[in-house]
């Protein structure tokens, strides 16, 4: 049965996105902002939450309807048959997102929400189910906009950017989805060598040893939302597994380097290299900018380096990054290089002109992904 998805994403990622869904072979592929719509079967979804670098979540749409008051939602959501979906030994969570509508608060539309549910589960099953707002088996998500509700169930669990190998996550980390994006966005595709030379836990070596090894981001997480659902498919779920497991390469032909100068980053590092499966693909080495020897030309180089949102940080960081633009221009000659910044004043210190400003978004810092051609 064809169903309707919607894979959420950070802002200025949907167009990576796409091309990403696009080559899982799906259908109806449509960009919107904040996410990718997409058509496609059960085997589809799994596939998506197992594949996708740079989603976050993969939504099912189970409703669509207009909405301006309580009774409405109330209504609305009950009219779902939500027996198809849920039973009453199995927990439920419901969340809200709304904007520009008469409902107000996404508290009160989502106990209204939930209040539906149970109404109708108690008069098919004659018993309701319990709610458990940590890990319910069914996520029930709410998109109120203009007053026009979606209901959608979140068929990932835990946000697709938790792959499970970073457990020690190091203060203002990038998340693992936004390192991916940028790895794609610079155009590597493991036929040359990349290094990061600010790499902390090393998120941007990790991500791309993932995709140069062709191994699935999924493999490493323990579970995804679906497989509590009362519809899952334990052989289709196997098969598709198969599938990824045996597309994974062993060996790569270039080189990926991280270095730093915290010594406990690159042992943060490391684990988590180990945990991802890619500890033979990536080396380390403790060294600041402007130290060891990058491999030879051509290449790529991508880094984060702090932006300095603490008063007080900027001044240091202005040398930091004058060194960066340095070593850039004396030791990376051949190389295209791509610097995510958050602080455009650190920025204009590497000295350079950028051949590309990309907007991105870290969190809630509006970021600039700045590409430099080095000659």
């Amino acid at each position: 049965m064809e169903m309707d998805f919607f894979a959420t994403a950070a802002k200025g990622v949907e167009e990576v996105l796409a091309a990403e869904i696009e080559r899982l072979g799906v259908s109806d592929v449509t960009q919107e902002k904040g996410g990718v719509r997409f058509k496609g079967g059960m085997r589809d979804c799994y596939r998506a939450n197992l594949w996708l670098r740079t989603a976050h979540r993969v939504l099912v749409t189970v409703a669509e309807f207009a909405c301006e008051t309580p009774q409405q939602l109330y209504d609305g959501v009950r009219s779902i048959s939500w027996q198809q979906y849920l039973t009453p030994d199995l927990t439920l969570a419901v969340s809200c997102n709304l904007r520009d509508s008469k409902i107000t608060h996404s508290g009160f539309a989502a106990l209204k929400a939930k209040d539906a549910i149970v109404d109708s589960l108690r008069d098919s099953c004659g018993r309701r189910p319990n709610v458990d707002s940590r890990t319910p088996d069914l996520q029930v998500n709410l998109h109120l906009v203009r007053n026009y509700c979606t209901v959608s169930l979140d068929s990932s669990g835990s946000s697709l950017d938790k792959r499970g190998y970073r457990l020690d996550r190091k203060e203002a980390p990038l998340r693992e989805s936004l390192a991916a994006a940028i790895i794609d966005l610079s155009g590597w595709d493991g036929g040359v060598p990349l290094v990061d030379p600010m790499c902390g836990s090393g998120t941007i070596p990790v991500e791309a040893a993932l995709k140069a090894s062709r191994r699935a981001p999924g493999l490493t997480r323990a579970d995804f939302g679906f497989q509590r659902w009362k519809s899952f498919d334990p052989e289709a779920w196997s098969a598709v597994l198969k599938e990824a497991q045996e597309q994974v390469c062993e060996t790569l032909a270039v080189q990926i380097l991280g270095s730093d100068l915290s010594v406990t980053a690159l042992e943060v590092a490391r684990r988590n290299v180990d945990r991802a499966g890619v500890g033979n693909l990536v080396s380390f080495s403790r060294a600041g900018i402007g130290e060891g020897v990058p491999p030879v030309s051509p290449g790529i180089l991508l880094c984060n380096p702090p932006y300095g949102v603490r008063l007080g940080e900027e001044e240091p960081l202005k040398i930091l990054y004058k060194k960066l633009g340095d070593t850039l221009k004396k030791s990376y000659q051949g190389y295209t290089a791509f610097v995510l910044s958050g602080n455009p004043q650190l920025a204009s210190c590497i000295g350079l002109k950028p051949s590309r400003r990309i907007v991105l978004f870290n969190g809630p810092i509006e970021c600039r992904l700045l590409k430099y051609e080095i000659y």
